[in-house]
């Protein structure tokens, strides 16, 4: 059995990247094309509007993130917040993901909680892609980098 020595974890705000969604979604770990029907009926079941979080939001949701994660004692190899996902790629550590995700989550949660955000922040789920070599890890690396490399978003990780 080939050794896990780290991940990449997706997650994305409420309400912004549905099932059925054009650019196609992931569930149960397969990646599954448009489906306008399906997208519409989610839409419609929206309990709240879709979350965008602004650029202030984006850094204070990071600045959490980062946190978190030196109290974990985990090492974020690459950290992206965008305006309606989060990417992370870390080292592999003995605790279950689902945990490590919560806490990830309700950490971002809480810190926008102080400025003033109420409601829901976060789709429930998230996606994870296991990395068992240096070569996996380094491509989930790169991926992330090359968000903040396009400036596309402009939020920026550095290695903790």
């Amino acid at each position: 059995m080939r050794k896990t020595i780290g991940y990449m974890i997706t997650f994305t705000t409420y309400g912004t990247w549905l099932q059925g969604d054009k650019r196609g979604y992931v569930k149960d770990g397969k990646r599954i094309g448009k489906n306008y029907k399906l997208e519409e009926e989610n839409i419609k079941n929206l309990k709240t509007e879709a979350v965008h979080l602004t650029p202030e939001q984006r850094k204070i949701v990071f600045g959490a993130i980062i946190e978190k994660s030196m109290q974990l004692n985990q090492k974020v190899f690459a950290l992206y917040v965008a305006s309606n996902h989060i990417h992370i790629t870390a080292e592999y550590i003995p605790k279950p993901i689902d945990i490590i995700v919560r806490h990830y989550k309700v950490s971002g949660q809480a810190a926008l909680k102080k400025t003033g955000f109420t409601g829901k922040l976060w789709a429930k789920g998230y996606d994870r892609r296991f990395c068992f070599s240096k070569r996996e890890m380094e491509n989930r690396i790169n991926y992330i980098k090359s968000h903040y490399d396009k400036k596309r978003f402009g939020v920026k990780a550095t290695p903790a």
